[in-house]
């Protein structure tokens, strides 16, 4: 059985090393296991809680971007795309906000936080404090439940979070699903090695500390600089060292082998100095790095290359959220009103799901023939140009099933236009944005069915 694992990338402030060894090296590790479909992406969105400085903001979009990447992110392999990307996402976030009480986001331990705050302060319990703060959980839950992933590694203090969305789940579940699952129930992964890796003075890798190591900002002399300042104890050359409350060691013994590790902590017991034993530490890092920080510098130098990776995530990451979306819309009721359903008799009754895509030809009030391409719930997508001859139509849509590298679809003059083989076949009867990928997955229904 594939397994969906969804992992969301923080998009504020430059990774560290303690981000490496904690998140992003285990996450891309745990990507190539066999029979695990990993989605990645970065939680742009939820950035805006915390940070109000749009050029921040997208400087830190492209530089973590750039680091997933570098450290060997296959997007061959995993599904990597922004979260502000997938339209999807905060109208499911919607949803769920109409079926989520007050009071369990009351609970929420961030939110629970900063009331405290402002309590010990003696100001308004509620001072400073937005909604996106409040309804965050919310957003979590829509991100998790859109792709219905199976695991979610966090650290601790997200646990909360992922039993909301658990919980959240669960009642829409209840609510809409007459009797079957529309969301599958996460599971709770605690990553515990995440920000375990000691700073520079010993205590947690943490900015909030100033006691980060740069992973590849400012280059190999910025890593040479820090990795010079860790904190180690007045021991001099010769003097025998004890490994085991040298945080130098533990850092060492965080990316080195086995047998470099058992080396290095030998050099240390036999009196290695402070000095050699970081010169050591930053070879080692060097080595492991060089290569990353190469591929991270071209790729920070080209930006374009980053947007087509990410908007190529986002349209397969589309694939699965515009079908959910719109089996969500139909579970709670906001169908086409063109394919209205007699109301059941009692709650047992299903409701009727909505119907595969389809092509319908037809004549015009001219007497010309023309054919339109209805939706599941009976939208209409496309409107042809005349045909003279009934026949040609049949052979023009079975060319849209059959041949989806012919068809064009680009938005002129105000409307999608529709062509094959570089003459324009029909008009998008929807202006909205990402009615390309929509029409795409439409024709891809119809391949399949």
């Amino acid at each position: 059985m594939t397994t969906r694992v969804l992992t969301g990338i923080t998009t504020t402030g430059i990774p560290h090393l303690g981000n490496y060894a904690g998140a992003i090296r285990p996450a891309i590790n745990a990507s190539t296991e066999p029979d695990v479909d990993a989605y990645f992406f970065l939680a742009d969105f939820h950035a805006l809680i915390k940070c109000d400085d749009p050029e921040r903001i997208a400087r830190s979009r492209l530089e973590i971007a750039a680091t997933w990447l570098a450290a060997g992110l296959d997007t061959e392999r995993v599904t990597f795309y922004r979260q502000s990307d997938i339209p999807e996402i905060p109208e499911l976030s919607w949803l769920l906000t109409c079926v989520t009480s007050k009071g369990l986001m009351n609970r929420a331990h961030a939110y629970k936080a900063a009331v405290d705050q402002n309590l010990a302060r003696e100001a308004e319990a509620d001072d400073g404090i937005t909604m996106g703060l409040f309804s965050y959980p919310v957003l979590m839950a829509a991100d998790i439940l859109m792709f219905n992933a199976h695991r979610v590694p966090v650290g601790r203090d997200q646990i909360q979070h992922l039993e909301m969305a658990r919980d959240i789940a669960q009642r829409f579940n209840h609510l809409y699903g007459q009797g079957k699952d529309l969301f599958v129930l996460p599971s709770v992964e605690i990553a515990e090695e995440v920000a375990t890796l000691p700073g520079l003075d010993g205590r947690k890798m943490s900015k909030s500390y100033d006691n980060t190591i740069p992973l590849f900002a400012g280059g190999a002399r910025a890593l040479q600089d820090a990795v010079m300042r860790i904190v180690t104890d007045s021991r001099e050359p010769g003097e025998a060292k004890d490994p085991d409350a040298s945080h130098l060691f533990t850092l060492y013994r965080a990316f080195g082998s086995a047998e470099e590790t058992a080396v290095f902590r030998q050099q240390l017991l036999d009196g290695m100095g402070w000095g050699d034993a970081k010169k050591a530490f930053l070879a080692l890092l060097e080595r492991m790095l060089a290569p990353m920080r190469e591929r991270y510098e071209s790729l920070i130098a080209r930006p374009d290359d980053i947007e087509d990776i990410l908007l190529a995530g986002a349209r397969k990451a589309r694939q699965e959220s515009i079908p959910a979306l719109e089996t969500l819309r139909a579970a709670v009721g906001l169908r086409s009103l063109k394919t209205s359903v007699a109301p059941a008799a009692n709650k047992e009754e299903s409701a009727a799901l909505p119907k595969p895509p389809r092509f319908v030809s037809f004549r015009d009030d001219d007497g010309a023939f023309r054919f339109r391409l209805l939706s599941g719930n009976g939208d209409e997508l496309l409107l042809s140009r005349v045909f003279a001859n009934p026949k040609d139509i049949g052979a023009v849509t079975r060319r849209l099933v059959a041949e989806p590298d012919s068809v064009s679809i680009a938005f002129a003059d105000g409307a999608w236009v529709v062509s094959l083989d570089g003459a324009a076949l029909a008009t998008g009867s929807q202006d909205v944005a990402g009615f390309d990928e929509r029409l795409r997955w439409e024709l891809e229904v119809l391949k399949q069915a």
